[in-house]
């Protein structure tokens, strides 16, 4: 829901997410989300991949008040902290296939 941010999770995380996923056992949304939840609180830890040439404060900034915003509405829960690790960058053409080195 934020302009600029390509993916959750870092690399390792989407590459384990992505065999989980192949044997039903993962979920792509939850990769990269850590959540605490008390009676009244709660706190939440993102890992996010940025599109390159975007703000990365500006993008951090904008997921924080996404997250608080939907968490308050949707749970009534205070949300104490929304911590933003961006882990890459990504670049177009990242998704496409490489050609092998040697033949």
């Amino acid at each position: 829901e934020v302009r600029g941010v390509f993916d959750l999770g870092g690399g390792v995380t989407r590459a384990v997410g992505s065999v989980t996923q192949r044997v039903g056992v993962g979920d792509e949304r939850t990769q990269g989300v850590t959540v605490e939840v008390g009676e009244r609180q709660a706190a939440v830890d993102l890992v996010v991949v940025v599109e390159y040439g975007e703000s990365i404060p500006r993008v951090s900034q904008a997921v924080r008040e996404n997250v608080i915003k939907r968490i308050e509405g949707i749970t009534g829960l205070t949300v104490t902290e929304v911590n933003v690790e961006v882990n890459d960058l990504y670049f177009p053409g990242d998704e496409t296939p490489q050609q092998p080195r040697v033949e």
